[in-house]
């Protein structure tokens, strides 16, 4: 009787290995466009600002011009946003390294609000009033519909125009900037249009302010404000000081003054003994009792 061949299972296909931040570029020589200072300075004042109270700062990601990697099955396509921010990760990648990119299968979050800052040759694109362009989406549709970004904000410096947009029922909807503010409650935090000077500049510029209104400050500006506090501090203390010298001189003053008076009126009662002591003398040279007078 025939044996039946013993069947050979095949063996089940290795996990495919997906690229990691090691493996993807941070530049594209195709794309080697570099920002400009206004660009570095914003993305700057940014991430220098962005302090969200209810996050621990181990475990927050702020980037600018980093590539985002957002599709596994299109490993190579990216977006490179002016500035995002993350939290709930890791401030290194693995707590250890510097990120050479940002790759959304590795990392599992996705940005919580990102920042574009218009320019001629980028404004329809960040609108996303650019049409797809082959198969890779749009910057506007991988926001929007791919990562789900609950916050993305646009700011037009040449206008001095601030927009924004919050993703709801996925879909971006613009938010009403009458006051030229933006509050995003996840963190606590806000991003306004601020007048004032960085990095020697004086110009609108967009920063974080607090629940309270207030700008949040920059390192440079919390040791200044430190300092500032530190010499008021001592002149405080210095003013003090005086004040605590001129009681202690009018105390002298008054304690000198009061032994003044006793020596006056020590002096005076001598002298009126004197005084009573030559009457009595005289009395009894004419032969009067002093004691018999009253």
């Amino acid at each position: 009787m025939a044996q039946s061949p013993i069947r050979q299972i095949d063996p089940a296909p290795p996990p495919i290995a997906l690229p990691t931040m090691y493996d993807l570029p941070s530049e594209d020589p195709e794309e080697p466009g570099l920002p400009d200072e206004f660009h570095l300075w914003q993305a700057d004042l940014l991430s220098y600002t962005f302090v969200p109270e209810n996050y621990a700062a181990d475990r927050i990601f702020v980037a600018s011009d980093l590539y985002l990697y957002y599709d596994p099955q299109h490993t190579r396509w990216h977006k490179r946003p002016d500035w995002f921010a993350v939290v709930g990760v890791p401030r290194f990648y693995a707590d250890r390294d510097l990120r050479l990119s940002y790759v959304i299968w590795q990392e599992k979050v996705p940005p919580i609000v990102v920042v574009e800052l218009l320019s001629p040759s980028t404004r329809s694109e960040d609108l996303g009033k650019r049409k797809r362009r082959g198969e890779q989406p749009t910057k506007w549709e991988v926001y929007e519909q791919i990562l789900a970004i609950p916050y993305y904000v646009l700011f037009d410096r040449y206008r001095d125009q601030l927009r924004a947009f919050q993703l709801v029922n996925g879909r971006y909807q613009p938010l009403d900037l009458t006051e030229r503010k933006v509050w995003i409650p996840e963190l606590k935090m806000g991003l306004a249009l601020w007048q004032g000077e960085f990095r020697g500049q004086e110009r609108q510029w967009l920063r974080w302010y607090d629940a309270e209104g207030n700008w949040i400050p920059t390192e440079a500006e919390r040791e200044r404000q430190q300092k500032e506090l530190a010499l008021k501090l001592v002149e405080q203390e210095q003013q003090r000081a005086e004040q605590e010298q001129q009681r202690a001189e009018q105390e002298r003053q008054r304690a000198e003054q009061e032994r003044q008076r006793a020596e006056q009126e020590r002096q005076q009662k001598e002298l009126a003994l004197q005084r009573t002591e030559k009457l009595a003398a005289r009395l009894q040279a004419l032969g009067i009792d002093p004691n018999s007078l009253e």
